[in-house]
């Protein structure tokens, strides 16, 4: 069975076909520098920026797996949560080719996608899990205790962990995304140097908050000379960083050693970031620690075909789908 992927909820274009279920085809991802500017995504350029891309990456990724729009017996499109604008191009585009070869459509869980992507690299992972999903728009903990059954156990209750590395980036003047910058400057950095809060973490609960920590480095820019700033750059990366690793980290072994998982899944962009991989592999040491790929952690249209074949009995007809900006997960 060949099943196409495609992912529009935020600012990448993303197409893949998928043969049954781990024979990747082709991944085709094109990524929007419209934003960079803004230090920021704008869902209204986002949302033409996906016009414009979406059938050059569909092309494109038939070239690369060598296969004709006749060969797709399944069609995965990203349904919710995102930008609703950059949503309606993604769906509108499987339903014109839902209409076009008479194929069904699986409406796809952003959020599940990210997790379920494992499956790809990593076929059999140990259940039930505890996954950390971080990235620019979410951060959650949720209880893995089956594909297809999913407990969230704490959230974000402000900002994500990747979009307080961006704003913190754009700050610092490093530009957007701000994750893999602050990394690549916080090598050079002491960690240690600057004592930042850890928020929440002795709170009780699961759940993050990462806007305090964004508002104590602006603070702490705001009580220094642009020179002085600019010298330690490094290290107000590495301590910030340092603070949101910690966090993440703590919350999910705390999660994962009090509900006796054998497995921890980390998932979403966020999870490219070294060493908050390290830390949560090295905490979790009794625990196995899996992440997919960095190409398969961003958004991608793998991840969403591997979900539609995991929910391949729940596929509806064009007239049937619809797309949300908000939705929990299923």
């Amino acid at each position: 069975m060949l099943t196409l992927g495609i992912e529009t909820s935020c600012d990448d274009t993303s197409i893949a076909l998928l043969e049954d279920e781990t024979d990747l085809r082709a991944n085709v991802v094109s990524s929007q520098i419209e934003h960079a500017e803004y230090g920021g995504v704008v869902p209204e350029l986002a949302s033409r920026a996906h016009v414009s891309n979406v059938l050059p990456v569909f092309e494109h990724a038939l070239d690369q797996a060598g296969a004709r729009p006749a060969d797709i017996d399944l069609i995965g499109v990203t349904h919710a949560p995102g930008l609703a604008g950059a949503l309606l191009v993604g769906g509108a585009f499987a339903q014109g080719l839902s209409l076009a070869l008479d194929r069904p459509i699986v409406p796809v869980h952003h959020l599940e996608a990210h997790m379920v992507a494992i499956l790809l690299e990593h076929p059999v992972v140990r259940l039930p899990a505890v996954a950390l999903i971080v990235s620019g728009g979410h951060t959650l903990l949720v209880h893995v205790r089956g594909w297809r059954r999913y407990e969230v156990l704490g959230r974000t209750r402000d900002d994500a962990a990747g979009e307080a590395f961006d704003k913190v980036g754009k700050l610092l003047g490093l530009g957007f995304p701000g994750g893999p910058a602050i990394e690549r400057e916080a090598r050079s950095g002491d960690p240690r140097a600057i004592d930042f809060p850890r928020p929440m973490l002795d709170s009780g609960d699961r759940d993050f908050s990462f806007s305090g920590l964004k508002t104590s480095v602006l603070q702490w820019v705001g009580e220094r000379e642009p020179a002085e700033v600019a010298a330690r750059r490094p290290d107000v990366c590495a301590s910030f960083q340092a603070a949101v690793v910690e966090v993440l980290v703590e919350k999910t072994a705390r999660a994962a050693e009090t509900l006796e998982v054998p497995s921890v899944i980390l998932a979403g962009g966020v999870a490219c970031n070294g060493p908050l991989r390290e830390a949560l592999r090295a905490r979790l040491a009794d625990c196995e620690v899996v992440w997919p790929s960095p190409i398969l952690c961003t958004d991608n249209g793998a991840m969403i075909a591997r979900t539609a074949v995991l929910r391949a009995d729940e596929a509806v007809r064009p007239g049937e789908f619809d797309v949300h900006a908000s939705l929990p997960l299923p």
